[in-house]
């Protein structure tokens, strides 16, 4: 039980202080959120807290990809690439990157590869 508490105080002091150093630098920012099962990517504007666009592992179903795991890499990239994609639709291209606390390896390192290399910049 100590373990599982400091674990999730230990993300809440990692995103607080991710959220001080955007909040001076940029605009938009790509917020990832992942659970065990599924990943979860939005872009926010900063200073107004709308979701602009918007992307998770739940659309799966809608765009007929089928037999993918949803809590894996090659899904994690998937996402990057479609919210990358929608981004530059609507004109967004420079974001702020919003790990939300997570460590910066395994799916959340390849979602933002793959948003990098499709046309973010961050």
């Amino acid at each position: 039980m100590k373990g599982k508490i400091n674990k999730k105080y230990s993300r809440i002091r990692r995103y607080t202080k991710i959220r001080k150093k955007i909040q001076i630098n940029c605009s938009f920012r790509l917020v990832v959120h992942r659970t065990s099962r599924h990943i979860y990517a939005q872009i926010i504007s900063y200073n107004t807290s709308v979701i602009s666009v918007c992307a998770s592992t739940l659309e799966f179903k809608k765009l007929k990809i089928q037999n993918i795991y949803t809590g894996n890499k090659v899904s994690a990239k998937l996402i990057g690439q479609l919210i990358a994609k929608r981004a530059l639709k609507k004109g967004i291209k420079i974001v702020s990157f919003d790990r939300s606390g997570f460590k910066y390896h395994g799916r959340v390192k390849e979602l933002a590869e793959s948003a990098r290399i499709s046309g973010l910049v961050f």
